[in-house]
């Protein structure tokens, strides 16, 4: 299903702009080892999330291409379980093909995101910048954006 969404600010704890000592370089850089470990590179990726707002559609998650069971990958806070899902952001007519990366809202405890809300993990993309309007592809298979 391809959408369109807008780039929105997120918490900054996943690149580390938010400034928690508690994770110094942000939440991305300190699980990618842990992904990595479980089968998931994320070298190539910018070690952050680009949030967008796909509203009026929120989602249902399907079959993830990874789904990571109670990661421990901090003593801050408990274990918590990952979702990934395989996304295509076009972008000035540019390819970039990312993943949407979510952490489960049942273990989550920290920096709540919305049901319309979705978090995506993909290259750098310079000049982007918050309310540019994107389009994203996600396989129904794995997660299906619903009106």
């Amino acid at each position: 299903m391809t959408i369109t969404a807008k780039i929105i600010p997120g918490h900054g704890a996943a690149s580390g702009k938010k400034g928690d000592h508690r994770y110094p370089g942000g939440t991305i850089a300190i699980q990618a080892p842990y992904f990595k470990k479980l089968g998931l590179d994320l070298t190539g990726y910018h070690p952050g999330t680009l949030n967008i707002d796909v509203s009026p559609f929120n989602y249902q998650i399907k079959n993830p291409k990874y789904f990571f069971n109670q990661v421990e990958w901090t003593k801050h806070i408990p274990p918590e379980n990952f979702y990934f899902f395989d996304v295509t952001v076009s972008y000035k007519m540019i390819e970039h093909k990312g993943l949407v990366y979510m952490p489960d809202p049942k273990t989550k405890t920290e920096h709540e995101q919305s049901k319309t809300t979705l978090e995506l993990i993909l290259p750098k993309i310079d000049e982007i910048i918050y309310g540019d309007i994107i389009t994203i592809s996600v396989n129904k298979n794995q997660l299906e954006l619903l009106p």
